[in-house]
């Protein structure tokens, strides 16, 4: 058995909630355990021989900064160590959970250095496409595994359903779906509640369903790389800039505004949102979706009304919907559904990941 080392890195909600998960499942698990090596965020570092028990009271007393080059010889001593002591070698995991676009460029170097990569940040894979097919290089020169299930649709399995119908030679027409949590969150109930988009809103906010900014939802951007994931999953050489998004933010509120004068005017938006609900059919729902068409090879973000028979215009609460229409399926996709954000899934997915990379190994 192949000894599996992880490396974390960011401790907020998701990594917070994966190291639990991990704790629970060494416990669980008789035939593999996975070792957390080190906790890391953006400055400090915490190291396996300097924990006591408590991880988060360990990384407050005893925590320190770090450089990558820190952690590579921390892991070749570990690698030793542990293929002295036993017939089967080392495998080392760096997951990264943070949202940094500055994390993903030591993805090339962390592979150099003898990691697989499992991740939930989204910025590797809607960088630039040059970046995206010199990290997939460098990961077939090397052979280690990339695995980023969790980058659409938290822990549902949207990424590898479409990745394997791609691979099988099945001819994929158009994937179509509610890819946020907190937009599918927002136009449910306000399809279906006499309540103010705004008020709506700060429910959502104060519930933790939306970004602390929510013009970072509202904009579309997070969908738009969600698009863009899967349409290079699919053999598209799409760069971000590429993907046509309707952005739900006034531009009176945006740029220079900020965010308490955004919370403050935050009542704006309510007569914007009331025209477009005042325009729908007797069976019509609002809807914020995202469309890759692979014939016109187009990606769009936008904002639709949607018939309340399908699946998309059904969701209830904060539920992700997909659609994938595809020749065997005809005019009836293959549909996925559920939880599409939280950092239990989330962090569940991840795990998953990091699960078949260990299985694959062994």
């Amino acid at each position: 058995m192949s000894q599996i080392n992880i490396a974390i890195f960011g401790i907020g909600n998701v990594g917070s909630t994966l190291i639990t998960q991990i704790t629970d499942f060494n416990k669980k698990s008789s035939s593999k355990q996975l070792n957390i090596f080190c906790i890391a965020n953006s400055t400090l570092a915490l190291f396996q021989n300097e924990t006591t028990g408590s991880w988060s009271a360990d990384f407050e007393n005893q925590s320190h900064p770090y450089t990558l080059d820190d952690i590579y010889a921390y892991a070749k001593k570990l690698k030793q160590q542990q293929e002295s002591n036993h017939d089967d070698k080392s495998s080392f995991i760096a997951v990264d959970v943070t949202a940094s676009p500055q994390f993903v460029e030591n993805y090339v170097a962390l592979v150099e250095n003898g990691f697989h990569i499992v991740t939930a940040n989204k910025i590797a894979n809607t960088r630039s496409y040059d970046f995206y097919k010199t990290l997939r290089k460098s990961l077939k020169q090397h052979n280690k595994k990339f695995l980023y299930e969790t980058n659409v649709g938290a822990g549902l399995p949207i990424i590898e359903t479409i990745k394997s119908l791609y691979d099988s030679g099945e001819e994929i027409h158009k994937v179509r779906g509610i890819f946020s949590g907190s937009l599918s969150y927002l136009f449910n109930t306000f399809s279906a509640e006499d309540k103010s988009f705004s008020d709506i809103l700060l429910e959502a906010d104060a519930l933790g369903l939306t970004e602390p900014d929510a013009r970072e939802d509202l904009s579309g951007k997070d969908v738009a790389r969600k698009l863009l994931i899967l349409g290079r999953e699919v053999g598209l050489t799409k760069e971000f800039d590429d993907v046509k998004v309707q952005s739900l933010v006034p531009k009176a509120l945006n740029g220079t505004t900020t965010l308490p004068q955004f919370r403050e005017s935050v009542k704006t938006l309510d007569a914007i949102f009331e025209k477009s609900k005042s325009q729908l059919g007797a069976n019509e729902v609002l809807r914020h979706v995202g469309e890759l068409d692979l014939k016109t090879q187009q990606l769009e973000v936008k904002l639709v009304q949607e018939s309340k028979h399908t699946a998309l215009g059904q969701t209830q609460g904060a539920d992700a919907v997909f659609e994938i229409y595809t020749d065997s399926y005809g005019d009836h996709p293959l549909v996925i559904q559920g939880a599409g954000a939280g950092k239990a899934v989330t962090a569940r997915g991840v795990l998953s990941d990091i699960l078949k990379i260990t299985t694959s190994l062994n």
